[in-house]
């Protein structure tokens, strides 16, 4: 599958008079393709609303009002997950909870930053787990990276709510080309495809949001993907908690890295499409024992077992 929209339209940049010409064709395939077409629409996240305008079926306020109220959704997932929320197995819950107080008190080793966006990860995933509403960004098992990252950025950066909207729509457009050229499934293609293509968009569009380029956020997502190559999907019990939550944790924060490395000129020896290429064939090499089966990893460990038991009531 692969995106691509073509129409003649006329339209306006958010808040500019800046107009595109009528007649232009917005199409990305690839990485490279968006990075271009967002050098010449000023942003990626710009980029993307014009691609989806080109669609005609919404109006410009109607696909902003889509994208705030996703933010809405992710929003309240945040906080009720710092409130404190449980899983009704008892296998996670409460950590986003622990992981605030212990930021409260000041004494910790990394930074303040990164560990709210971890707690803010940790915060959405629990509620995941506790059948609560989140926001698939770009899966349920992987929601809590993009978030942990913004809402943590919004503290640091002082982002307006438009930068907020506009972070979604980049970390989307980044999502969309992995997911037309790769995977976002960990059946299809283990953890890298689900919580790693999440912290790859998270890293793009933090990048974008600190004031980086078209180009900075391509070698964002380049860095957390090829650091996350080959991570496998293997949920204790086949339940989307253990280790899930705390990959999304750890996610948020490569994100955080990353997008800092790509800000200081740091790029990617191999293209952003070739390490996206590349995960997709590693991820249809990788044994189906470890692609979300509970058959391997830490699903396979004697813990792992005895939690589906007591959870299912059956042997692993």
């Amino acid at each position: 599958m692969m995106f691509s929209f073509s129409s003649n339209i006329e339209l306006a940049r958010g808040g500019t008079n800046t107009m595109i010409k009528r007649g232009i064709t917005l199409v990305f395939h690839s990485i490279k393709e968006l990075v271009t077409l967002a050098e010449n629409a000023g942003s990626v996240s710009e980029a993307m609303i014009q691609v989806e305008l080109q669609r005609g079926n919404m109006t410009r306020e109607e696909i902003w009002g889509q994208m705030d109220h996703q933010l809405s959704v992710m929003e309240k997932a945040v906080a009720r997950g710092i409130e404190g929320v449980a899983s009704p197995t008892g296998l996670t819950g409460n950590d986003a909870t622990r992981l605030m107080h212990y930021i409260e008190k000041g004494n910790f080793i990394s930074g303040e930053t990164i560990l709210k966006a971890v707690r803010n990860a940790i915060a959405t995933n629990e509620v995941n787990a506790a059948m609560g509403l989140v926001c698939a960004t770009p899966t349920a098992g992987s929601a809590g990276v993009v978030p942990g990252v913004l809402f943590a950025a919004r503290d640091q950066l002082n982002l307006t709510r438009e930068q907020m909207i506009r972070f979604l729509f980049t970390a989307g457009a980044f999502g969309l080309v992995t997911a037309n050229n790769a995977s976002i499934s960990g059946a299809e293609g283990g953890c890298q495809a689900e919580i790693g293509s999440a912290s790859g968009m998270a890293a793009a569009a933090l990048t974008e949001a600190a004031g980086g380029t078209p180009e900075m956020s391509s070698a964002a997502m380049a860095i957390t993907l090829k650091n996350m190559m080959g991570l496998i999907c293997d949920p204790v019990a086949g339940l989307v908690e253990v280790p899930c939550v705390k990959r999304n944790a750890l996610g948020a924060s490569q994100a955080m890295i990353s997008a800092d490395m790509a800000l200081a000129g740091i790029t990617s020896a191999i293209p952003t499409d070739e390490v996206i290429a590349a995960m997709y064939k590693v991820g249809i090499q990788m044994p189906t024992i470890f692609k979300e089966t509970a058959e391997g990893g830490l699903a396979d460990t004697p813990t792992g077992r005895d939690i589906k038991m007591k959870i299912f009531g059956v042997d692993a």
